[in-house]
C-alpha cells in the first residue's frame, strides 16, 4: 500500500500541475538592497556554512523527495552524487515504506553510498513517530542510511486529504520530545507544504529537537498532490484546500523570530535569489526539491546546482555580503502583503529595512 502511493506520488509531481495556484511564497514581497560598492570581487564572495558540525559548501538542502519506490532509486543516486559533488546537504523522502518492506531499503540506502561524505536527514512522518514504535522506527531510519540528523515530518493536511491518511496526532510534543532525547543524531521537525506559525515554533523549540524546516506554502501542494489521487469527496477536499497554509517568506520571518533553533527555508524557493532572501529573513540554510527533481530524473542535474549556488554567489556580491554570516546584518525591505501580515502578527518590517551596512 506504501509503495504503490509512494509510486503515484512521484509519477504525479514528474506530471501533473501540483504548483500553488493563488498563494505565493512571499519571497516576491522580499527585496534586497543593492550595495552598488561592495568593496570586494565577485570570487571572494564565501557560501560556505557550518551545519550542525559539518561544512556545506553552500546554505543550501537538498530537500526530501522521494524513496520507496523502485523508481526512486536512479533519483536517489542522481540526488545523492550531485549533493557530494557540491558538498550540499540533502534529506531523503519518508522511510516508512522500506521499514515496512525491507526489499526497499536500497531505494534509501543508496543515498549514503552514493554520498558517502555529505550532510545526510532520514526522514519520518509524525504518524509514524506517535505511534508505540516511534522510537525504534526512529532509530531504524537512521541507521538505514547513517544518517546525520533524523527529520520529523508534519504533514497534517496531506493526511486530512487522502482516503488511507492517518491523522491521529495525540500527544505529539511529548512523542517528539521522546525521540529527540533518545537518539545519537538531532532532530529536525519539518512541514511539508503548509507553513510553520511562531507559535507552532515556539512549542517545538520545547521538545529537544534542534533544527525547524518551515516547508511553507508558495510551492508544491500536497493537497494538490492528493486530488489527482483520489475521487468524490476527497478529490473535493484536496481541491479546496489546494493553496492551504502560511506562505514560506512569512514562516521563516515568524520562526526566527521566535527560536534560537537552525531554521531552515522551503516550500517553493526556485532560484539562488530566494534563497539568499531566505537567509536574510533568518534561515541558516535553504531547501530545495520539485525544481530538481525533473533535472534528477532526466538530466542536467549538476547544471541546475552549479546555477542555483552561482544565483547565491551573484545576490551576495549585489548587496555587498561577502560570506554567509553577513546576510543576517543586510538590509531587506518587505514590502505587500507579506509587510501586511507581519504587521499584524506584532513583528516589524521596519526592523529588517533598518539594519545597519557594515564597510568591508
Amino acid at each position: 500500500m506504501t509503495e504503490r502511493r509512494k509510486a503515484e506520488h512521484l509519477r504525479i509531481c514528474l506530471t501533473e500541475d501540483v504548483q500553488a495556484k493563488k498563494v505565493t511564497t512571499g519571497f516576491e514581497d522580499v527585496h534586497l538592497v543593492h550595495k552598488a560598492v561592495p568593496e570586494f570581487a565577485l570570487g571572494d564572495v564565501d557560501t560556505s556554512i557550518s551545519f550542525f558540525n559539518k561544512e556545506l559548501q553552500a546554505p543550501i538542502i537538498i530537500e526530501a523527495m522521494t524513496g520507496g519506490t523502485p523508481d526512486a532509486l536512479r533519483i536517489n543516486s542522481n540526488l545523492a552524487e550531485a549533493a557530494e559533488h557540491f558538498g550540499l546537504a540533502m534529506g531523503v523522502g519518508s522511510q516508512r515504506a522500506a521499514l515496512e518492506t525491507p526489499r526497499l531499503v536500497d531505494t534509501f540506502r543508496v543515498v549514503r553510498e552514493k554520498g558517502p561524505s555529505i550532510f545526510l536527514v532520514a526522514n519520518l512522518g509524525l504518524p509514524q513517530i506517535v505511534a508505540d514504535s516511534g522510537v525504534e522506527a526512529a532509530e531504524r531510519a537512521v541507521e538505514m542510511i547513517k544518517a546525520d540528523a533524523l527529520a520529523i515530518h508534519l504533514n497534517s493536511l496531506q493526511e486530512a486529504m487522502q482516503r488511507e491518511g492517518e491523522t491521529e496526532f495525540h500527544n505529539s510534543l511529548e512523542r517528539i520530545r521522546e525521540v529527540a532525547s533518545r537518539l545519537s543524531v538531532p532532530v529536525i521537525v519539518k512541514e511539508t507544504g503548509a507553513g510553520m506559525t511562531m507559535e507552532d515554533v515556539r512549542l517545538i523549540s520545547g521538545t529537544g529537537a534542534k533544527g525547524i524546516d518551515v516547508g511553507g506554502a508558495g510551492g508544491t501542494s500536497w493537497a494538490a498532490v492528493e486530488s489527482y489521487r483520489e475521487e468524490g469527496l476527497k478529490h473535493r477536499l484536496g481541491v479546496t484546500f489546494w493553496d492551504w497554509g502560511v506562505p514560506t517568506a512569512i514562516s521563516v520571518a515568524e520562526a526566527a523570530s521566535s527560536t534560537d533553533l537552525k531554521v531552515i527555508a522551503s516550500g517553493g524557493l526556485r532560484t539562488g535569489l530566494d534563497v539568499c532572501k531566505a537567509v536574510c529573513l533568518g534561515a541558516c540554510a535553504a531547501g530545495l526539491a520539485w525544481p530538481l527533481l525533473k533535472p534528477a530524473s532526466g538530466g542536467q542535474l549538476d547544471y541546475a546546482l552549479e546555477m542555483l549556488i552561482e544565483e547565491l554567489r551573484t545576490s551576495m556580491f549585489l548587496i555587498g555580503a561577502k560570506n554567509v554570516g553577513d546576510l543576517g546584518r543586510r538590509p531587506v525591505v518587505i514590502t505587500g502583503k507579506t509587510a501586511e501580515w507581519l504587521r499584524l502578527r506584532g513583528l516589524s518590517p521596519e526592523r529588517y529595512a533598518r539594519r545597519q551596512q557594515s564597510h568591508d
